[in-house]
């Protein structure tokens, strides 16, 4: 489980196609704290650790496995040498929750529709598949690229959300442009709701 509170900005060091394709990330986590078979999100995906290694500075990179199923599914099918990667490690007990519970399970991907300033704030426009505009409201929460935001606005299978100078900084929406895609989660309490209503 995480929290959608990014904690590092990383980036794809290699790609190889092996069975599956193996990523290797380059991080600030110092390797020798993350464990093999420990869990990253990884841009919203959670994705086991196989593998880490140093580069020097404290810094380091690890190594992750990803099936055509997850690469079918995600945005992880684009990444090339050089992609920007939100980070955050798995949820400990005893860790502040200052997002919302986030699974690592995208849901599906949608685009950047428009951006546009807002003080020193941006505002950002995402357009999300038909199937999950149901599951977004209004002050509600969402993961975008794996990143706890707050719904403003919801309109058809259109919502926006206002990021903050420190979130454009840490991760990877500093640089999006209009038209990339986005790995979306939506928040699970509203699917579990969704779920009940359909009992009825």
């Amino acid at each position: 489980m995480f929290t959608g509170i990014i904690t590092d900005l990383g980036s794809v060091r290699s790609i190889t196609q092996l069975g599956d394709t193996r990523f290797e990330i380059a991080t600030r986590y110092a390797p020798s704290s993350i464990a093999a078979g420990a869990s990253i999100a990884c841009s919203g995906v959670c994705l086991t650790v196989v593998e880490t290694g140093e580069v020097g500075d404290g810094c380091g990179w690890f190594a992750v496995t990803v099936s055509a199923e997850t690469l079918s599914c995600t945005t992880l099918g684009d990444w090339q040498v050089g992609t920007r990667v939100n980070l955050e490690r798995a949820l400990r007990l005893g860790d502040e929750l200052g997002g919302h519970i986030v699974s690592g399970h995208v849901d599906g991907v949608g685009r950047i529709a428009a951006i546009q300033p807002e003080g020193d704030s941006r505002r950002f426009t995402f357009a999300a598949p038909p199937g999950l505009k149901r599951f977004i409201a209004r002050k509600g929460s969402i993961a975008v690229d794996g990143i706890s935001l707050t719904v403003n606005e919801a309109q058809g299978a259109e919502f926006g959300v206002n990021v903050i100078p420190h979130t454009l900084e840490w991760t990877n929406l500093g640089r999006a442009r209009v038209g990339d895609r986005v790995n979306l989660e939506i928040d699970m309490l509203a699917r579990y709701v969704a779920r009940l209503l359909e009992r009825e």
